[in-house]
């Protein structure tokens, strides 16, 4: 019979994909201002092992007091630092190894699904109302964008990020098997 996994068994089942997880993550917010929005993004890269976040333009500090009601404390999990600019900030992720992808509407863009995302990623959002700037599209190595079928033309920037986030870990656990939730009753034999 299904049920919810207890807190132990949730335990289990992250530390079976933690141990699966080798590639590194890294995320770059451009002028996020919403402070639920950077929440909900400060608790995916959380989710999703993310290494370090880099934040540019007028994006909102996790340290921001509204932050914290949609991190629910996850904002100390993940290490940030503030920017001067957005090509600054992709020189330092690509100096530190990373892929720049920026999630953008734009001009030659790939769909998400058929971007190149084996390597050490570092996705790139951009504000709310306006996307990625132009200086943040210039200084990504690649372009990238959500396909979408519906009636409304973009979605929410921390809904985005989660997506992103979830596909670039797919690819990497694609490759594995995966573990399942682990039966209490057969675990204890």
């Amino acid at each position: 019979m299904s049920r919810q996994l207890r807190p132990t068994d949730v335990k289990r089942l992250n530390r079976d994909w933690r141990r699966r997880t080798q590639g590194r993550l890294a995320l770059l917010v451009e002028s996020v201002t919403q402070p639920f929005n950077v929440g909900s993004i400060i608790r995916s890269a959380a989710v999703f092992g993310v290494d370090r976040i880099w934040l540019t333009g007028n994006a909102t500090a996790p340290d921001h007091p509204a932050v914290g009601k949609t991190a629910l404390g996850t904002d100390a999990k993940t290490p940030w630092t503030r920017t001067p600019s957005s090509a600054e900030a992709a020189a330092a992720a690509r100096a530190e190894g990373y892929r720049v992808v920026a999630l953008e509407l734009a001009a030659g863009a790939a769909p998400l699904h058929d971007t190149d995302l084996d390597a050490d990623i570092c996705l790139a959002v951009g504000a709310e109302d306006h996307g990625c700037s132009p200086a943040l599209l210039a200084a990504a190595d690649a372009l990238a964008y959500i396909p979408q079928v519906g009636r409304v033309g973009s979605l929410n920037v921390a809904v985005a990020t989660a997506i992103a986030l979830a596909e670039t870990r797919r690819r990497e656990w694609q490759r594995l098997p995966a573990p399942g939730p682990a039966d209490p009753a057969a675990a204890r034999g």
